[in-house]
């Protein structure tokens, strides 16, 4: 008997099937794909390695637009004024800072001491406290770089938020009361920066034509009236530093301005240039380290007279004018303004300028002045070199403009130079023989200076006599009663 049977249709699954036809279809194309060749290969390696070295090149050459325009805005917007501070100097400190890829012009060359310097840009003390990143600043163009303040002893400084930006005004105001690691720590570092084998060098900062200075600072428990941490520092830097910077105008150490008053300046000074003197020569340079003295620029006339000739009585080898500024300008808008600590940036460089003019006046030309204060451009800087300063600082514009700061300003004072046909040296020597105290002039002062002095002793020495007669005279009135 025949049985028809139903056919059972066959069910497979959709999704079993589809996925049978992709893998089908992966294995096809697999085996279809046509390998890539090594020169292919080698193509895009190139490719990425000289990417990736354009972008280096661009990265460590500081005058990149990337540093002014991205990088630095990108950390001012992004971290509060300290924090955007201490990465900066730990990149600096690191090796992998930018770097100033242009020999100075010859009309930069400046001259101090009797030594050539490269150009006329330094960077003021503030920036690297701890001497942490002294070659990745010297990279940056600068000629002179100026550590500290550096302290005796470790001390914290003031309470954060010490550090306030005034973008509105190209301006900061700090408090940040001589934050240090202290001479130890900082004595470490530079005794580790010196070559094994290379003693004899031209300068402490260890390149030709450029100058390693250390900023002297004070404990906040030291007393008052005390020169002990100033003598300490020069005693423990002067053989690892070109320069030395007493500090005595920091508006955030309690009493430390009251060190620019005549008598205690002058035992300062005395102190501090013979505790230099009893230096032997550095084992690095075989000299001794310049002094040079910092003021602020809220000094009066006759204050900067005072001092002016304590500073010719002693052997002091320079003035730094000035500073960071307790006033605060009625142009300045910032929301920051009212805040309590040193103003610097531009607002500040009328003040700076002033007390320089003053200055220069009342001394004799071998005694350099370093101007300080708002300086932004080619044309500030030569500004104050009208004004008979030999070099000047920054530190606010280096803080807004980023690492190019340094070459920008030379290369405007290049062109600058150049439409006048003259150098720095020439316009410094100048406004210095121009405008420096005279020697007939000086001999003069000094010679009103020891008279007035003689006068004062005879008018005390007059009323201690005249006290004496009226004592004798009551007692001979006594004897006559009785």
């Amino acid at each position: 008997m025949l049985v028809l049977r139903r056919s059972i249709p066959l069910r497979i699954p959709l999704r079993t099937l589809s996925g049978d036809v992709a893998s089908k279809q992966l294995i096809s194309s697999r085996s279809t794909r046509v390998p890539r060749s090594p020169a292919l290969k080698g193509l895009y390696a190139t490719a990425f390695l000289l990417s990736t070295g354009l972008f280096a090149v661009y990265y460590f050459d500081a005058r990149s637009a990337l540093h002014r325009y991205i990088l630095t805005p990108v950390l001012r917007h992004t971290l509060d004024a300290e924090t955007g501070h201490k990465v900066a100097v730990k990149v600096l400190r690191s090796g992998l800072g930018p770097r100033d890829p242009v020999s100075d012009d010859a009309r930069l060359r400046s001259e101090l001491w009797g030594q050539v310097i490269s150009n006329p840009v330094g960077l003021a003390a503030g920036f690297d406290k701890d001497g942490e990143a002294i070659d990745g600043l010297f990279n940056l163009g600068f000629s002179w770089v100026e550590i500290g303040s550096v302290t005796p002893k470790p001390q914290p400084g003031n309470p954060r938020p010490r550090v306030f930006r005034l973008p509105e005004d190209s301006a900061l105001i700090n408090r940040y009361g001589f934050p240090s690691q202290g001479h130890t720590s900082v004595l470490a570092r530079l005794r580790a920066r010196i070559p094994a084998f290379e003693r004899d060098q031209e300068t402490a900062a260890l390149r030709p034509n450029s100058v390693l200075a250390v900023n002297l600072g004070k404990n906040k428990e030291s007393p008052v009236d005390s020169i002990d941490d100033f003598v300490s520092g020069v005693r423990t830097f002067g053989p690892y530093s070109d320069v030395l910077v007493v500090n005595v105008s920091s508006p955030n150490t309690p009493g430390l301005r009251g060190l620019q008053n005549r008598e205690l300046l002058e035992t300062l000074l005395v102190g501090v240039t013979k505790a230099r003197d009893q230096l032997p020569p550095s084992p690095l340079t075989s000299r001794r380290p310049k002094l040079v003295l910092k003021i602020a620029p809220d000094l009066d006339e006759a204050q900067l007279s005072d001092i002016a000739q304590v500073i010719r009585n002693s052997n002091i080898d320079g003035v730094i004018v000035s500073n960071t500024t307790i006033q605060r300008p009625k142009s300045l808008t910032a929301a920051n303004k009212n805040e309590v600590g040193g103003l610097s940036g531009a607002p500040i460089k009328e003040y700076s300028l002033k007390a320089l003019r003053t200055l220069r006046s009342q001394l004799p030309a071998s005694i350099p002045l370093i101007g300080c204060g708002g300086i932004f451009t080619g044309a500030d800087a030569l500004e104050f070199a009208r004004a008979g300063a030999s070099m000047v600082q920054v530190y606010t514009g280096f803080g807004y403009d980023g690492v190019g700061a340094c070459r920008r300003i030379k290369d405007q004072l290049v062109e600058e130079l150049a439409k006048e046909g003259t150098t720095w040296g020439e316009v410094v020597r100048n406004a210095v023989n121009d405008l420096s105290l005279k020697e007939a002039k000086t001999a003069a002062l000094e010679g009103t200076g020891t008279i007035s002095q003689l006068i004062a002793e005879a008018q005390e020495l007059q009323g201690l006599l005249d006290k004496l007669a009226e004592k004798v005279g009551d007692r001979n009135a006594s004897s006559s009663s009785t």
